[in-house]
């Protein structure tokens, strides 16, 4: 069975893109899938610097790396703030796509995201549904060597779209997100012999 990661780009406790996270992994299992629901302020990442970098690389950012690794399908909820994706997001980005040297298992920088499969989603009170925050963040994906599902949902006017636990209230936004899922189960299911090559 495949391996789901799911996270969102926000930290924040009232974030929708982490309801949203949270309401995807419930249609990923309820699909059957083996879903990770990760949660980023798990992680005490700083923010990235090269001069921090060589004093050693923190020990999250290596449990991250493996977190990663370990999942050929990602599903990632990203937030929109001034038209793009969160610092937080390319900050996660930027420290788990660094090469650790010395440690023979993360020499190369590209092994956590090189052959991943991953879907985009999210969330925002406007009307576009945060749609802005993927057109950004697909290229930076694409450039980490990620398969990038061409089915995407972003969901609009968020404040209203969840119930008081946290499921999606319409069918039409539990549909559209479980298509994203199983493209995403469905590619990754292709592709996964050849990923670590």
């Amino acid at each position: 069975m495949t391996q789901l990661l799911i996270f969102a780009g926000s930290t924040r406790q009232q974030s929708f893109n982490r309801k949203l996270a949270h309401a995807t992994a419930a249609i990923a299992r309820d699909a059957g899938a083996q879903v990770t629901l990760l949660e980023l302020s798990d992680f005490n990442i700083p923010l990235y610097n090269a001069d921090l970098e060589a004093q050693g690389t923190p020990a999250d950012v290596i449990r991250l790396k493996e977190v990663l690794w370990q999942h050929p399908a990602w599903i990632i909820c990203s937030p929109e703030y001034n038209g793009s994706y969160t610092a937080l997001l390319k900050n996660t980005i930027d420290w788990a796509s660094s090469p650790v040297k010395g440690n023979p298992d993360w020499q190369d920088g590209g092994k956590s995201f090189r052959g991943k499969v991953v879907g985009m989603l999210s969330a925002s009170p406007g009307a576009l549904g945060g749609l802005r925050s993927q057109s950004h963040l697909a290229p930076l994906l694409i450039n980490a060597e990620c398969w990038l599902a061409p089915k995407a949902f972003a969901l609009g006017s968020a404040g209203s779209a969840f119930d008081d636990n946290g499921a999606l209230l319409q069918q039409t936004h539990s549909d559209r997100v479980r298509a994203v899922v199983d493209q995403v189960l469905w590619a990754a299911s292709r592709l996964q012999p050849a990923a670590g090559q």
